[in-house]
């Protein structure tokens, strides 16, 4: 049964182990229902944040974020046992600036078609300009033709997260990811590669085979990192989770379970 709290958080309980999912930019909690359903059958919890929340009052840097999210898992006197940090694209890339934090609640992580940061600040500043386009769209364009070019964009594939209907209640969040994409932007965001050796608990890194520009980021990553472990998802592109459901849920599950993590 899904239990909701922190407004739009939802929860399976399941075990001892819960692992806090994060979902893309322009996504939503109810992205990893079909996630948590399985991972509930294999005896593992799971509660995939809403995002949103975070940006519900007012803008939240990237590592202000990180201190929020850790405080919430640290605060959270309902659960006992390991917490393990999932992150998929946008959320990777928060779930990275989480795991930065020292101390942190995170005893394992999957992060999933993510990038730790570029690199040259011409990048940065290119980032920042075409994000600052999107949010306005998201925040006073028509809706649903902002949400019909996200979805078109070459890297995310025919993949469908969700149905219409869901799609569409994203709309009462258009503040908060018309925000995102300025306070989350990959332009806004220091690069973190020097910094990815100081993660020491186990990462299981995923990116799909078919998203030749993520999966270099990813092996390039899991080699950086102490205790990283790659798994590269087959006919898949950026959207591991969704398009390659099984897989992931198998590949996750197995390496919360291995002794890996």
């Amino acid at each position: 049964m899904i239990q909701f709290s922190k407004q739009a958080d939802e929860r399976r309980e399941a075990g001892p182990m819960e692992c806090w999912c994060l979902h893309g930019a322009v996504g939503m909690a109810a992205d990893w229902r079909g996630f948590g359903k399985t991972m509930a059958s294999s005896g593992l919890g799971t509660r995939a944040v809403d995002l949103w929340r975070f940006l519900d009052c007012c803008p939240l840097p990237l590592p202000d974020f990180a201190k929020a999210l850790n405080a919430d898992a640290s605060g959270d006197p309902g659960r006992v046992g390991s917490r393990v940090l999932l992150g998929y694209s946008m959320g990777g890339r928060l779930a990275l600036h989480a795991l930065l934090e020292n101390p942190h609640p995170w005893q394992a992580a999957v992060i999933v078609s993510a990038h730790p940061g570029l690199e040259a600040e011409s990048e940065r500043i290119a980032r920042r300009g075409s994000d600052a386009e999107w949010a306005t769209q998201a925040l006073a364009g028509d809706w649903q033709k902002f949400l019909s070019r996200w979805n078109a964009q070459p890297l995310l594939g025919a993949a469908a997260l969700r149905d219409a209907q869901a799609s569409g209640t994203l709309i009462m969040r258009r503040r908060e990811i018309a925000r995102s994409f300025v306070d989350w932007s990959l332009g806004a965001q220091s690069s973190l590669w020097e910094r990815l050796a100081e993660i020491s608990i186990p990462v299981l890194w995923i990116a799909g085979e078919n998203d030749p520009r993520y999966l270099a980021l990813a092996e390039r990553a899991v080699s950086m990192l102490p205790n990283g472990h790659l798994a590269t998802a087959p006919a898949a592109g950026h959207r591991v989770p969704w398009e390659a459901e099984e897989w992931f849920a198998e590949q996750v599950a197995h390496f919360l379970k291995s002794g890996q993590a």
